[in-house]
């Protein structure tokens, strides 16, 4: 018997539903409800919130989220095979869980969902990047989340809270803090997992803001920080000679040196070079 709910553990789940992880699927189970409950713990206080929730799989999380006491629960589970073990939960939690079968990458939950909103998941390994991209560039500013509390692998965590001058540094902390707050709040080995990925995971905690940060306009600051990045050896007036046919005059009006690389840059540097490309 687990300890936060009157569900079987996890691993009889798995058993008895023959939930084999696929590495095609990007699938590594997280098994200790303990240690789900306290990844749900990091999203906040939960009574009054829906939840999303990308690639649930047997649910750990999920039965975390829900004991935490969030309002709903909306996942989007791509396998099949993981469909009863999800509709086991829901009839322990009744009216509290959707389970909405597809790529998360094509389907739109908010017809689910109701405000306020926060989405806490272990995100599949080969779609988390493109999400997290996804729900930081929206059209329109406060995005539908209020927080984003999501497991990635160790790395790409540290890119998303990275500081100008490490090698971590890159577009994806330029994304996330610009329009965030993000920090680490938990980090697991990888024997937390079956199978045992062969890279640690950390769990990022991130916080809309109401505004961004600085100033800027969002199609414009995500140019420049790509083409800056994607030659993040080369000096600024060499990597951004693509964007602007007197980028070195920008770069001087914006305060940055064109011999400068990109991962000296800070988070207001790009946007005051954004500005200046935007304003002509």
């Amino acid at each position: 018997m687990s300890a936060i709910d009157s569900l079987p553990p996890l691993r009889a789940v798995i058993a008895t539903h023959g939930l084999s992880a696929r590495k095609s699927l990007g699938q590594n189970f997280l098994l200790d409800l303990n240690l789900t409950a306290k990844i749900a713990r990091q999203a906040g206080d939960l009574t009054g919130c829906d939840v999303l929730e990308i690639g649930p799989g047997p649910g750990g999380l999920t039965r975390g989220l829900l004991a935490e006491g969030a309002r709903r629960v909306v996942v989007i589970e791509k396998d099949s095979r993981c469909l009863p073990a999800l509709q086991d939960i829901a009839a322990a939690y009744p009216g509290r869980l959707d389970i909405l079968q597809g790529d998360a990458l094509d389907i739109d939950p908010l017809a689910h969902l109701a405000r306020p909103i926060r989405v806490a998941a272990n995100l599949p390994y080969n779609v988390g990047t493109e999400l997290l991209v996804r729900w930081l560039t929206p059209d329109d500013w406060p995005p539908f989340w209020q927080s984003l509390t999501l497991m990635f692998q160790r790395e790409v965590a540290e890119r998303i809270v990275a500081r100008p001058g490490s090698k971590a540094y890159g577009r994806l902390a330029i994304l996330a803090q610009w329009r965030a707050e993000a920090r680490i709040v938990m980090s697991l080995p990888p024997d937390a997992f079956t199978p045992p990925p062969k890279v640690s995971s950390a769990v990022v905690h991130l916080t809309a803001l109401e505004q961004p940060r600085f100033p800027a306009d969002a199609k414009v600051l995500s140019r420049v920080v790509a083409a800056a990045f994607n030659q993040r050896r080369k000096m600024l007036r060499a990597a951004l000679k693509g964007v602007a046919p007197d980028i070195e005059d920008r770069l001087l009006a914006a305060g940055l040196k064109p011999t400068d690389r990109a991962e000296t840059v800070p988070l207001e540097g790009f946007c005051a070079l954004a500005r200046e490309i935007s304003a002509g």
